[in-house]
């Protein structure tokens, strides 16, 4: 079973289109909620960026209320990482052996104690950041850029009918 840590600039496309929201959308309704991931600080993230893209003029008021209407119901569907001193503990050990900004520390700093939560399973971290995913691979993370890497539909279950 493999299960799917979206950072916030991929959960993102799945509110406001961009390169690989297709995609990614498509990969999101084959793989069942318990394996969808994000960190609990993600849907503030994705918030933040709707308003600021909202108060440029890059998007509409009413795209960025369906947006948020729509962040405020995926948020929900997915397995929430809460912040807490490990996690904490994580983004500073980042920030000591990389570059990596606060933001993105404590994404992947997540994404490892999910891993660590979820021992023994694949766990593919999802971000449409470069130096991100440079970063998740070094730390042992498959990795998909959604708006790069070809997304293969995730295996429907075999029922017994087939």
């Amino acid at each position: 079973m493999t299960f799917y840590y979206l950072e916030a600039t991929a959960f993102a496309k799945l509110f406001v289109r961009g390169p690989g929201t297709d995609a990614l959308i498509r990969l999101m309704e084959s793989v069942e909620d318990n394996c969808k991931l994000i960190s609990a600080s993600t849907p503030l993230e994705v918030y933040a960026a709707i308003r600021r893209r909202e108060r440029s003029g890059d998007l509409a008021p009413e795209d960025a209320a369906s947006a948020l209407d729509v962040l405020r119901l995926e948020s929900a569907r997915m397995v929430q990482e809460p912040l807490n001193p490990a996690i904490l503990e994580a983004a500073r050990q980042l920030l000591d052996r990389t570059a990596l900004s606060w933001p993105e520390a404590l994404q992947l700093g997540a994404a490892l104690a999910a891993r660590a939560m979820f021992e023994g399973t694949e766990i593919t971290f999802v971000s449409a950041s470069k130096h991100l995913l440079e970063a998740a691979a070094a730390d042992g993370f498959q990795t998909l850029d959604p708006a790069n890497d070809p997304i293969e539909k995730h295996d429907e279950p075999v029922t017994e009918d087939e």
